[in-house]
């Protein structure tokens, strides 16, 4: 593994227009206004790359989140935007995909310095993903079909007839809380169906990365989504706290983890508002001994550290058959050492910087306590270099079941290879887990492929493949790993609620 980076010349801003951006103030857009924050405070986001300072950001509060959804909760209640014609609404939320494509460049760009991420995925996967969920969901208004139905009507005289059909409508005023390792995806994840099915929205970016979220929100404006229909209010947890509690706010959605999740619930459950959650996870990784060992290796590869291991459904429990197991690691481990590190404006680097200094200590302190608990790194181990906050990719070998670095989510590039010799036996090991987000497989056996994706308990399962995420697919997990499912027909259900109409003919 090598370094790529001079860390003088890192947060160099290549785009005139996000030069732009960024000399401008970054604050919080409430009923169509980009406004301070009531108390007047900011705070500082940073180039996890260097450390350097890219913007001051209005730090919202109590007061900030009460005028936003009061905006929220007008425009829904005045009616012209629930009643938008579905044609138009398709319209809107196609136009907000062009824009997006658009201002592609400066997305991927910003992502990558506020997030530390490789601009080449930021533009491949986390911009492009954005811009395809909104021009997915803008097929969807005209879609929104309800059911005509023949009710016997019990308690009715024989000769009574009745007209009864259901209407699929809106849930209301939608608290959305997204997370920093996917930031622009997140709020596209969220946003897209909400604005397909009529709702209004207030968008809590996390504080280590709101500015994608920001520009989004110029992107949004620039397409005439009307005012008050989505606000953003960027700030810390006091501001999720107080959206998710909020009395007007019918819904809250949360991705992020599983500990913060169950704050949410709490915090929601005064007016018993819907709640969707997208949690944490430790997905296994099963290679079994028929498996074709390159693409397996490559798939392992990308399955834990693509975003430097920061995605919620990365492979970092590996099963690997016994009769393979050492070939593979051996392969596995040369893989790994081939990795440059470097920042993610650097086209060079695979390994970038995690998102902050306090994840930094986080994840090192995982790679300390699995050496100290008798794991053997059998690549990488260590934090890199003293600039930004870098840390070597690892796979450990040698663990038990019990230990941190197996049961625990590290959100970090950070792997366990793991020998197993039956299907039953990995299988249980596989499900062994509080969470149960996503799950892949690697085999040549079609039989074998579809047997065990029926007995894994996670709410994605990929064979021969890693990552395999579309705008078409539901994304959530089983147990602990979250409720619902976004993408998909699924996440409509997440916005709407279904009314039953019956007439007296």
């Amino acid at each position: 593994m090598s370094i790529t980076f001079d860390p003088d010349t890192t947060t160099n801003i290549v785009s005139a227009r996000l030069q732009d951006f960024l000399a401008h103030p970054q604050r919080l857009f409430i009923n169509g206004q980009w406004v301070e924050s009531s108390s007047g405070k900011t705070f500082a986001t940073y180039d996890p790359a260097t450390g350097n300072k890219l913007a001051e950001v209005a730090r919202g509060s109590e007061a900030d989140i009460h005028k936003a959804v009061d905006a929220a909760h007008a425009t829904f209640q005045e009616g012209s935007w629930v009643r938008m014609r579905p044609n138009a609404r398709e319209e809107l939320l196609f136009r907000i995909s062009q824009k997006i494509q658009e201002w592609a460049d400066d997305f991927a760009e910003l992502e990558s310095l506020d997030n530390g991420k490789p601009m080449g995925i930021a533009s491949a996967f986390d911009v492009r993903s954005a811009a395809d969920c909104f021009r997915y969901y803008a097929g969807w208004p005209s879609k929104l079909q309800g059911s005509v139905n023949n009710p016997s009507m019990i308690l009715a005289p024989p000769e009574a007839e009745f007209h009864s059909y259901t209407r699929r409508e809106p849930v209301g005023v939608c608290g959305q809380i997204i997370p920093w390792n996917f930031p622009l995806l997140m709020a596209a994840w969220k946003i897209a169906p909400a604005l397909a099915t009529g709702n209004t929205i207030v968008l809590k970016p996390a504080e280590q990365t709101p500015l994608t979220a920001l520009l989004l929100g110029r992107v949004l404006e620039e397409a005439g989504v009307p005012a008050g229909v989505v606000n953003i209010v960027t700030g810390f947890g006091d501001i999720g706290a107080a959206l998710s509690s909020h009395p007007d706010v019918d819904k809250v959605a949360f991705t992020g983890s599983t500990e913060v999740g169950k704050k949410i619930v709490e915090s929601a459950k005064g007016n018993l508002k819907k709640v969707s959650l997208e949690l944490g996870g430790k997905s296994p990784n099963i290679v079994f001994d028929d498996a074709d060992i390159p693409s397996a290796v490559a798939g392992a590869l990308q399955g834990f550290t693509l975003n430097s291991g920061q995605a919620c459904e990365a492979g970092t429990r590996v099963y690997v058959h016994d009769d393979i197991y050492d070939e593979f690691n051996s392969a596995l481990a040369e893989a790994v050492d081939g990795l440059k590190i470097g920042p993610g404006n650097d086209p060079a680097s695979d390994i970038t910087p995690l998102v902050s200094e306090e994840q930094l200590n986080r994840v090192v302190g995982y790679l300390d306590a699995g050496k100290a608990d008798g794991a053997h790194a059998l690549v990488g181990g260590n934090r890199w270099g003293d600039t930004g906050y870098y840390v070597e990719p690892t796979v450990f070998t040698n663990t038990t079941p019990d230990m941190p670095i197996v049961r625990e989510e590290i959100f970090g590039p950070v792997a366990i290879s793991i020998p197993f010799s039956d299907e039953d036996e990995v299988i249980q090991a596989a499900n062994d887990s509080e969470y149960g987000l996503a799950a892949a497989l690697w085999t040549q056996d079609l039989s074998r492929a579809h047997r065990v994706a029926s007995r894994l308990q996670a709410g994605s399962v990929w064979v021969n493949t890693y990552h395999a995420l579309d705008s078409q697919l539901p994304f959530g997990g089983y147990h602990q790993s979250g409720w619902g499912r976004e993408l998909g027909p699924e996440s409509i259900d997440l916005y709407t609620q279904v009314k039953s109409v019956t007439i007296a003919l």
